[in-house]
């Protein structure tokens, strides 16, 4: 142990002369399962008090929580944050229910949901109602006076999505033409108390496919007019969110992202004239991130609060809601808005999460912060280094901040929300049960990427049973997936990367150019391009690992993933198989075009081009070198599992060599415990180059 500690505070060097690659015996191996299997099972329930719970008292002076000990034991404890107390609470009978569950009102657009309103008008006057296709209106009270506001729908092309305007003067409808998505197949072969297997079916939108059209009408009750709008027909998505302007019932505004996520409009609408104009157009050469679009609509003083990467990094931006010009850019700098909390709209105060603001951490890093809606008196509410997550009093006048980093374990402390002030350190994660196993600690490690300049951040986990005359191969843990950054940031004890680790492997994981989180130009990378899955920087990452740490083994690579990950697996030993040796693709999206429609034209655009079939591993599986095992679950209803099967008629056809494990029932997963085991023998017997463990034999 104390080689191993040398070896990652960077003394390595030290022993680079001695060391010679690590390839133990079939009956060594086979200990270092049995081992690996003893820490999945002792690592277990080792660290406590990892985090807080509150359960606010009236007054929001106190608050109690439920720590938790070795053997399952528990004690309540009584926060005071006046008195800055934390005492153990003997009599627990008055203990009040939670009243913490959602303490702050969030106004995050719920963007993209079929528009749901009520079919009586907001002055209880009339009804509004569908019959035959058509639009009716009928008074709620008195005789039955009833409007036929349309004559052309008809139940195969309908009239619907009907909303009120708040003085109940007018009704917004679309006489929509629906699209009924093809359906996908998969036979479950296994099924109990069956003697054939089950065909199953659902739909499924795959790129390119085509959405049902919304075109936008306005029923004017005073004169029984059906006016079509002046706007473009709705192909993508359903019915928006109607934004009725306070102060002039005429107007409203509704949102519109064109398919291909290269145009994000806000539109109003002159409910009077049927006129429409648009009040903010933002374009872009490569893709908008539809999912982390945000708009707020601040009626009282008729503002939006916006958030976008106009400038390159996500960042929140105050626009007037009449005119669409940006008022304010609230958030500036080389750092993201991962999103908006909460909005004071009296204090004009923006509560938010952000990464990378802090010099000098880890610029994945989650942090909470309030500002004002002039882009002043930033507060920053969690200032330790780490990766946070709040929890807010229910009156706002407090907030638990918990926080770790992989190799640190989480401390929650209480805080002031006026000024961030420290009031209180409440539990500290009690690490002494998991530290006794003497297992290492992920380490972070940063190298630069493709670029030069740009740095790629990662993790590395390494053997407890550790000899530092030796190199070990390293497995990469793959998930390049463009809607996120993957690689853990929070306290890490133990995870499968360290079991498998524990079989006498460097595990890494890392975040390339192409996902989430840093700059807009890192993220671009991904755009119609996502066979590069951030290979170059990954592999210069790699090498970087090895050249600092002599006993990773960089001419021993191996790598696996699932769902975009298995993907990007099977990617590795077609597009760059003179550094990866041997891949584990469990359930991978081999081919864009097969995947789901929303996923993949996010990335990959629309429509679907000739970079659709370029991309796919399916029509590039005669380039593959090296070993590769395919895991899929037959039951798989997220990515089809033809995708997995067309991929192995290609391969075949190409003549090439591969193993293939199809899971019976199983969804989308990595094959679940069998599975798993199956990647752990592949990859001993492929770097290791010997056989591993007979189960059948007996021995595991």
């Amino acid at each position: 142990m104390k080689r191993l500690l040398c070896l990652l505070l960077g003394c390595a060097g030290l022993h680079a002369a001695a060391q010679q690659p690590y390839n133990p015996t079939h009956a060594e191996e086979v200990q270092r399962y049995k081992d690996a299997a003893k820490l999945d099972s002792l690592a277990k329930d080792k660290v406590f008090n990892t985090s807080v719970h509150p359960h606010w008292l009236a007054g929001g002076q106190q608050f109690w929580y439920v720590k938790e000990g070795a053997n399952k034991s528990r004690s309540f404890r009584l926060v005071d944050v006046v008195k800055r107390t934390n005492v153990l609470l003997r009599d627990t009978a008055g203990l009040a229910p939670d009243t913490a569950q959602h303490p702050h009102l969030t106004e995050h657009a719920d963007r993209w949901r079929w528009f749901e309103t009520d079919s009586v008008s907001p002055d209880r006057e009339h009804v509004a109602y569908i019959k035959d296709g058509n639009v009716y209106v009928r008074a709620l009270h008195g005789e039955e006076q009833v409007q036929q506001f349309t004559r052309d729908g008809s139940d195969d092309v309908p009239y619907g999505a009907l909303a009120w305007s708040p003085d109940g003067k007018y009704l917004v409808g679309y006489h929509i033409h629906p699209v009924r998505d093809s359906s996908i197949y998969y036979v479950l072969s296994s099924v109990p108390n069956t003697t054939r297997g089950v065909l199953k079916s659902q739909p499924y939108k795959q790129p390119g496919d085509p959405f049902t059209t919304y075109e936008m009408h306005l029923f004017t009750l005073a004169d029984g007019k059906d006016r079509k709008v002046n706007t473009e027909i709705i192909d993508f998505f359903d019915a928006p969110v109607l934004h009725w302007r306070k102060g002039d019932p005429n107007i409203f505004l509704y949102e519109k992202v064109d398919r291909g996520h290269q145009r994000f409009r806000i539109i109003e609408v002159n409910a009077a004239t049927a006129g429409t104009r648009t009040i903010l157009d933002e374009q872009t050469k490569t893709f908008i991130y539809e999912n982390r679009l945000y708009t707020a609509y601040l009626p009282n003083t008729n503002e939006i609060i916006w958030i976008s990467e106009k400038d390159g990094w996500n960042h929140i931006y105050l626009v007037d809601g009449i005119t669409g010009r940006v008022k304010q850019q609230v958030t500036k700098g080389h750092y993201v808005v991962k999103g908006i909390d909460s909005i004071d709209q009296k204090k004009r105060e923006i509560w938010f999460a952000a990464s990378g603001m802090s010099p000098g951490e880890d610029p994945y890093f989650g942090h909470a912060y309030r500002i004002g809606f002039d882009g002043q008196h930033l507060v920053a509410l969690t200032p330790a280094a780490g990766n946070h997550r709040i929890q807010y009093s229910p009156d706002k006048k407090y907030y638990l901040d918990t926080y770790s980093q992989v190799n640190v374990a989480p401390v929650t402390e209480l805080r002031r929300i006026s000024d961030g002030k420290l009031l209180l350190q409440v539990e500290r994660a009690d690490t002494t049960a998991f530290a006794a196993l003497h297992i290492p600690l992920p380490t972070p490690f940063v190298a630069k990427g493709r670029d030069g300049v740009t740095d790629i951040y990662g993790i590395m986990c390494v053997p407890s049973r550790f000899d530092s005359t030796q190199q070990y191969p390293i497995i990469e843990n793959i998930y390049a997936g463009p809607q996120d950054a993957f690689v853990p940031k929070s306290y890490l004890p133990w995870s499968e990367m360290q079991s498998l680790a524990e079989l006498g492997f460097i595990v890494v994981q890392v975040d390339g150019m192409g996902t989430a989180n840093r700059s807009k130009a890192f993220h671009d990378v991904c755009w119609k391009n996502l066979a590069d899955a951030g290979f170059p920087d990954r592999i210069l990452w790699m090498k970087a690992l090895a050249r600092k740490y002599k006993f990773a083994d960089s001419t021993r690579i191996g790598v696996y993933g699932t769902s975009a990950g298995g993907q990007n697996a099977a990617g590795a030993v077609l597009w760059h198989p003179e550094f990866y040796k041997a891949a584990v693709a469990a359930c991978g999206c081999h081919d864009n075009r097969i995947d789901k429609q929303w996923w993949n034209e996010q990335w990959m655009g629309y429509p679907v081009d000739k970079h659709y079939g370029e991309q796919s591993n399916i029509t590039n599986a005669a380039k593959l070198q090296g070993s590769l095992l395919l895991i899929v679950g037959e039951h798989d209803e997220n990515v089809p599992p033809e995708s997995t099967y067309r991929f192995a008629d290609a391969l075949i056809k190409a003549n090439k060599a591969f193993d293939l494990l199809t899971v019976p029932g199983m969804g989308h997963s990595d094959g679940g415990p069998f599975g798993r085991q199956r990647k752990r023998d592949f990859f001993v017997q492929h770097l290791f180059k010997i056989l591993p463990p007979d189960r059948n034999a007996g021995e595991l």
